[in-house]
C-alpha cells in the first residue's frame, strides 16, 4: 500500500468532499437495509440497493458497487470481531448492542477506486479522478520519491480515497514482485511479548524502556485529557490517538524490517508464533501490563512481517506457540514453575537458565524446522 498526497484546488477538494459525503450517506443507508433484510452478500445485497443508491445520490455504476462491497465488508469484519469476542460475552449489553444495530458510516470514510474510476498521468504528477460532479482531471498529487517510484513504475490496483485533519490522500495498492525463494539453512524464531514486544532465538530484542517509557508517558496524557472533558480536550486526544498509530506503525516497520534483514543475512525461514489471537492467549494479573498488551498493534506487525519476508524471498512459518515460555530449549522439560518470574527460566531439570523470552523464541524455531505450521511461502517453483 503506497500513501500519496493529492493537491486540489478548494474547488476540487469541494467535489471530492461532495463525493465522500454522497458515498457514505448510501453506505450507511445500504447497511441499514441490509441489517433489515438480513442480507449480507454482495450479489445478493445489489438486488434490495444498487437502483436506489445510483438514483437518489448520484453514483455512478461503479461507486454504487464499490459502497455496497465496502458495507458487506463492514459486516463481515463486525462478524469476525464477534466471534472473537472483541465486544464482550454474547449475553453482554455491548454484544447485543452492536449485534443487533446497523453499520454506519462517517462522511470522511475511506471510498475504494479502481481503474475505470481514477486514472494516474505519472509524467504530469496528476490524476483524472470521478466525482459526483462528475470527471475531474489534473487533480496534482505528490509524495515521498520512493511513494512516487512505486505508483510510476508497479501495477496499481485498487486505491481509497481518504480525508485526515483537512488534507486529501490516495492509498494505493501495488503489486511488489517477490523475490525468488532461497532454501532456507535453518530458522529463526521470534517470540512476541508484552516487556518486549518481540525477541528473536539468537537473543536480540526489539524495542526496549525506551518505547515503554512513551507508552506510559500516553497513557498519563490520555488519562489527563480525559479527566478535563473539554472540547479541545477532546480534539487533543483525536490528534494524539493518531500520532500514537503513527508511531506504532513506525516502530513495527523497524521491528519486521530488521527481523527478515537478519533472517536474509544469515539465509534463515521465519518461525513465528500464530498472528491471531495473541490477546486472549496472554493472561495478565498486572493492571499497567494489560494496558500495555491491549495498546499496541499486535497484527499489524505480524502483517508488516508476511509482506516483508515474502518479498525477501524467506518463507514464513507460524506455529502453535502453546507451552514454548515453560519448555525448556535444552532437554524439553514442560513445567510452568520453569518461570520464576516474567523475564527468567530456569528448567527444574537440567538446571539451564535463560532469559524466558529467548527460550520461548528457541522453541519456536525448534517448532518452525520440524514443520508445525502454516508456510507462507513467497515462491514456488
Amino acid at each position: 500500500m503506497v500513501q500519496v498526497k493529492l493537491l486540489p484546488t478548494a474547488e476540487q477538494a469541494s467535489a471530492l468532499e461532495a463525493t465522500l459525503r454522497a458515498c457514505n450517506t448510501a453506505a450507511t443507508e445500504v447497511a441499514a437495509t441490509a441489517r433489515t433484510a438480513r442480507v449480507y452478500r454482495d450479489y445478493a445485497l445489489r438486488k434490495h440497493v444498487y437502483a436506489g443508491i445510483k438514483t437518489d445520490h448520484g453514483l455512478g455504476a461503479q461507486a454504487a458497487q464499490h459502497v455496497i462491497k465496502k458495507v458487506c465488508d463492514a459486516y463481515k469484519t463486525l462478524a469476525s470481531n464477534l466471534r472473537a469476542g472483541n465486544y464482550g460475552a454474547p449475553e453482554s449489553k455491548r454484544y447485543r448492542r452492536v449485534a443487533s444495530e446497523p453499520v454506519t458510516f462517517r462522511w470522511q470514510a475511506a471510498q475504494p477506486y479502481d481503474a475505470r474510476m481514477l486514472t494516474w498521468q505519472h509524467d504530469a504528477g496528476t490524476v483524472s479522478i470521478w466525482t459526483v460532479t462528475g470527471r475531474m482531471k489534473n487533480v496534482a498529487y505528490t509524495g515521498s520519491p520512493d511513494q512516487l517510484k512505486a505508483v510510476a513504475e508497479l501495477p496499481v490496483g485498487e486505491s481509497d480515497l481518504v480525508h485526515r485533519d483537512g488534507m486529501w490522500f490516495l492509498y494505493a495498492s501495488v503489486d511488489v514482485a517477490e523475490a525468488r525463494l532461497v532454501e532456507p539453512q535453518g530458522f529463526l524464531g521470534v517470540d512476541m511479548g508484552v516487556v518486549q514486544i518481540a525477541t528473536d532465538s539468537d537473543g536480540r530484542t526489539y524495542t526496549g524502556e525506551q518505547l515503554n517509557r512513551y507508552r506510559r508517558r500516553q497513557v498519563r496524557l490520555r488519562a489527563t485529557l480525559q479527566a478535563t472533558k473539554t472540547e479541545s480536550a477532546r480534539r487533543l486526544l483525536t490528534k494524539r490517538s493518531r500520532r500514537e498509530s503513527r508511531h506504532a506503525a513506525n516502530v513495527n516497520h523497524v521491528i519486521s524490517k530488521s527481523i527478515v534483514a537478519e533472517a536474509e543475512r544469515t539465509s534463515r525461514a521465519i518461525a513465528v508464533e500464530e498472528l491471531t489471537g495473541i490477546r486472549t492467549r496472554v493472561r495478565l494479573r498486572n493492571k499497567p501490563q494489560r494496558a500495555t498488551l491491549h495498546s499496541w498493534s499486535f497484527a499489524q506487525l505480524g502483517e508488516f512481517l508476511i509482506y516483508k519476508a515474502r518479498r525477501a524471498g524467506i518463507p514464513l512459518v507460524q506455529v502453535d506457540p502453546r507451552y514454548t515460555s515453560q519448555t525448556c530449549s535444552k532437554c524439553g522439560h514442560r513445567d510452568k514453575r520453569n518461570r520464576p518470574d516474567q523475564a527468567t527460566f530456569i528448567c527444574r531439570s537440567c538446571g539451564v537458565v535463560a532469559h524466558a523470552d529467548v527460550n520461548a523464541a528457541v522453541n519456536i524455531a525448534v517448532r518452525g524446522a520440524a514443520g508445525g505450521g502454516a508456510v507462507n511461502r513467497p515462491y514456488v517453483a
